[in-house]
């Protein structure tokens, strides 16, 4: 085992890589633009026949009466026959797009959309019941919105795929097809097109990760909810943090004390016993009590390295006086696998938040060593706008999955209560990545005057 000091391999977030990946994305991205203009469409042609045939009843179409009248009765009825049959459809259909486009968005561009939605009422529900539930919903008219909108917006993810494809097919494709014309302008020499059809593709590679960016960025400023839901929902979290850390220390306090009952206090009671025996029987049996006073110093030896053990369990010692990171290379010299670890730290993270992201990285190399099958693993700390990132990536055959109970749900757990998120990303096959995210302030560093 060996522990070394090198930068995180991470997902290089520019370049030609990430650049090709992006656009790929934004293709994705207006995909689902594409599904959500059909769903308008469905609603848009209700609302158009049914002004249609109001439309025709009250103005005419310069018809007979009588056809006149079919006609109008005719739309507005085939625009309520739509609403019935489809309306409810479609706004649930436009909610799945949203919801998947939320999910996208912090997966792929890096920028996360918290959801709320009111929750359907109690039973089986009516179609009425059904209808007025998703139209009375304000996060369903923020759905609209954004399928209405993202007709406009998709452009920026869309925009890179547009410029690589312009200086792949209309600059360097004439150099292999004559079925495509050169454009036209002055000096537009094979050498010349070349040249600017690989300046442009570059440029849409390298502008692609940026602009999906931004793609997400405006998705968040209209999906993500506001005013009273936001406060709705961040109060449902508040409550479920607290009720997570509450019982997360209950079961601390409970683990504790089986460790202390079944261990160390099992010990001492035992060599109290010890030393009683040795007692009545050093004056007969001066031997025999030496033997019993060696066996309890041994027994308390034992309880000793428990109460160690448990101590570090709960705040290892190493954490309080060096910090996170001296504190996870500590316990990386304990882990027999190869980890690289990095970090900019300077000061150090609030105490509550230095032991939960210590231990959430304690969890997460146990992880590792159990399921990963990893050769290699890079551990990277870094404080950034007041941000506390540590990401863990590993080299193993992926698969990690929150709902696997590998103790991911309990790292999630444990960084909600101060507001922190994880993100997992782990393909079959690997590599598998985690980040950690806790928004804290670092103390000053402290200096000595001696």
């Amino acid at each position: 085992m060996a522990v070394l000091t090198s930068p995180q391999r991470t997902r290089p977030r520019f370049g030609p890589q990430a650049g090709l990946v992006a656009a790929t994305r934004g293709i994705a991205f207006a995909a689902l633009m594409a599904a959500g203009i059909g769903l308008l469409i469905m609603i848009v042609a209700a609302v158009f026949l049914i002004a249609l045939g109001a439309g025709i009843l009250i103005a005419g179409n310069g018809g007979p009466h009588e056809e006149r009248v079919l006609l109008g009765f005719l739309a507005i009825g085939s625009g309520l026959g739509l609403i019935r049959f489809a309306l409810p459809a479609t706004l649930l259909g436009t909610r799945r797009l949203a919801r998947l486009t939320r999910q996208l968005t912090g997966d792929w561009c890096g920028v996360p959309i918290a959801e709320w939605y009111a929750p359907p009422p109690a039973g089986k529900l009516t179609y009425t019941e059904r209808l007025r539930w998703l139209a009375t919903d304000p996060a369903t008219r923020r759905d609209l919105r954004w399928a209405a909108a993202n007709l406009l917006i998709c452009a920026l993810a869309v925009a890179p795929v547009a410029i690589i494809a312009t200086g792949l097919i209309e600059f360097i494709g004439p150099e292999f097809t004559r079925l495509i014309p050169p454009p036209a302008f002055p000096g537009n020499t094979p050498r010349t097109l070349v040249v600017l059809g690989l300046a442009i593709t570059s440029v849409g590679v390298l502008a692609a990760p940026a602009l999906l960016r931004a793609y997400g960025l405006v998705a968040r400023s209209i999906l993500a909810p506001g005013g009273e839901a936001e406060l709705e929902l961040r109060l449902q979290q508040l409550t479920e943090t607290r009720t997570e850390a509450l019982d997360t220390g209950a079961a601390e306090i409970r683990r504790i004390e089986r460790d202390l009952h079944d261990g160390a206090q099992a010990r001492l009671v035992a060599m109290g016993m010890t030393l009683d025996a040795a007692g009545q029987i050093i004056d007969s049996n001066p031997d025999a009590a030496r033997a019993l006073v060696l066996e309890a110093r041994d027994a308390s030896v034992k309880a000793l390295a428990e109460l160690r053990s448990l101590v570090r369990g709960i705040h290892p010692p190493v954490l309080a006086d060096r910090g996170l990171a001296d504190a996870i290379r500590a316990l990386a010299l304990d882990t027999p696998a190869r980890i690289s670890l990095a970090s900019d730290l300077n000061a150090r993270p609030p105490a509550p938040v230095e032991s939960a992201v210590y231990f959430a990285v304690c969890e997460l190399l146990a992880n590792v060593s159990k399921h990963a099958e990893a050769r290699q693993t890079w551990v990277d700390i870094r404080h950034t706008d007041g941000m506390l990132r540590i990401g863990v990536t590993d080299n193993g055959h992926g698969g990690a999955e929150p709902a696997r109970g590998t103790g991911l749900r309990g790292i999630e757990r444990r960084l909600a209560a101060f507001d922190g998120v994880l993100a997992i990303s782990s393909p079959p096959g690997g590599p598998t990545a985690v980040t950690m995210e806790v928004p804290c302030a670092l103390s000053s560093p402290k200096t000595s005057s001696c």
